[in-house]
């Protein structure tokens, strides 16, 4: 493809005007020259910064946003909740799931994630037993990925017990479970069938350390190293207190804090969540260099607690976002809910970006960018050569953005309006959004409504 040149572009060092940038025949930067000339390049109008990854997703539940906000038998909390899910989930096809996924994908494209990272549990049929090929759920997921265009890392994910104590799992819970060496095969698998494709990377999830018992644990960490020793590996970690409560009670240690003293935690790994930390833990996880992987709109729906941002990042600790559950499919949405609930709680304004910092927008951008980008084990974040060639346009023409410029751009995009100004999107080198619509938008949506439709009416009902 020729050459672009960028009105007006974020790169590493600062903003830069007049860029001119090359991308490789495989999708990645290579020379980016401020002050470039223009000739043979295609001219790309507006504010340019780097994609945002997105570092946690259940694709599936896509399908479910807002069908949760009802009464339950069950206490009503993350039970509630979860109770539910059980009931969405049992009826899913894989093609269900594809159909969700690619809706979901292209949703996200278009407010600006170019990456995603999917903590994919939902792996064997409705009566538990595997598919014929065991990872067809997750190769389900990579086709979606490859219609909509969005970058991927897939962690199939490792989900034994039902509780603390190895409890034997819920009838609820069948479609999750395989034993170590099934999701090790399934890393394998799904690594040999996409080796070469730049916008794919394949790691691990361990669901959380209810659902995996020390042993399978420690097990599975160490033939991940034994096969892909820079694989990334996430974990659901402290939640919600109830969580951290019966760990406690099983342990006689918090969650992060037995996570920390039990497993090579480093920064291949991502804490999903980590809410509840001490201040003690807050300072052990971020030593740590792994990332938090924080999921604010989705902590806020169902009522899990504030991350304590501010004591984590002076303690220099990594970060970035992910949408989980899907009540937002914007990063804008989640950074703004970030900050929000800082300063909800702090009574201060300004958190993420500090006093020194003149921008809370970029400050946010920046966190998003980097700790995405490490917590899917792939060279995003950032224009710059050799990385992914993923980049979101911004309308400066848009009402939430007309008449700002540089850093007070990104400060209109995160606090001020709903509607996205982000007009093209590029991944890996290829356009896949333009002019605020995504190249198989009503394709996809004609798909998902069947779908969506069928999935409420069984969730209403019961």
């Amino acid at each position: 493809m020729p050459d672009l040149h960028l009105d007006q572009a974020l790169l590493p060092g600062g903003w830069a005007r007049d860029v001119r940038v090359e991308v490789s025949a495989g999708g990645d930067f290579g020379e980016v020259l401020p002050g470039g000339d223009r000739e043979g390049t295609r001219r790309v109008a507006g504010a340019v910064v780097p994609g945002i990854p997105n570092l946690h997703s259940h694709a599936f539940q896509r399908a479910m946003a807002g069908l949760t906000e009802c009464g339950s038998t069950a206490e009503y909390g993350f039970s509630s909740w979860r109770e539910r899910m059980y009931a969405f989930l049992a009826r899913l096809s894989p093609d269900d799931v594809q159909i969700v996924a690619s809706q979901l994908y292209a949703e996200m494209l278009r407010h600006g994630y170019t990456a995603v990272a999917e903590f994919h549990y939902l792996r064997n049929d409705p009566g538990g037993r595997p598919y014929a090929v065991p990872h067809e759920m997750a190769l389900r997921l990579h086709e979606a990925a490859a219609a909509t265009g969005i970058g991927l890392t897939l962690l199939p994910t490792l989900y034994r017990v039902a509780d603390f104590g190895a409890d034997a799992p819920l009838d609820e819970q069948r479609r999750f479970v395989a034993t170590v060496d099934e999701i090790l095969g399934d890393s394998v698998a799904l690594g040999r069938a996409l080796a070469g494709n730049g916008n794919r990377r394949v790691g691990l999830a361990l669901h959380s350390l209810r659902a995996v018992p020390p042993g399978d644990l420690a097990d599975a960490v160490a033939a991940l190293n034994a096969t892909d020793p820079t694989a990334p590996i996430h974990i659901h970690v402290a939640e919600q207190v109830t969580e951290v409560r019966a760990c406690l009670s099983w342990s006689g240690a918090s969650p992060v804090e037995w996570l920390l003293g039990h497993a090579p935690v480093d920064a291949r790994w991502c804490a999903v969540h980590a809410t509840h930390m001490t201040a003690e833990e807050t300072r052990a996880l971020a030593a740590s260099g792994a990332v938090a992987g924080l999921c604010p709109t989705t902590e806020a729906n169902l009522g899990d607690g504030v991350f304590p941002l501010a004591s984590y990042l002076v303690a220099g600790g990594r970060w970035g976002v992910g949408s989980d559950s899907h009540v937002s499919v914007s990063p804008a949405a989640d950074l703004r809910m970030l900050e929000y609930s800082q300063r909800l709680t702090m009574h201060e304004r300004s958190v993420a970006g500090g006093r020194e910092v003149h921008s809370t927008g970029r400050a946010l951008l920046e966190g998003a960018w980097a700790g995405g980008a490490q917590a899917s084990g792939r060279r995003l974040g950032a224009i710059r050569p050799g990385f992914r060639a993923d980049l979101v346009v911004l309308d400066t023409d848009h009402p939430s953005l007309v008449g700002r410029d540089e850093d007070q751009l990104l400060d209109a995009w995160i606090f001020s309006g709903e509607d996205t100004p982000v007009r093209d999107v590029m991944v890996g080198g290829a356009w896949v959004v333009q002019d605020g619509r995504h190249r198989k938008q009503e394709e996809i949506a004609t798909a998902y409504r069947t779908v969506a439709r069928r999935a409420a009416a069984a969730l209403c009902s019961g």
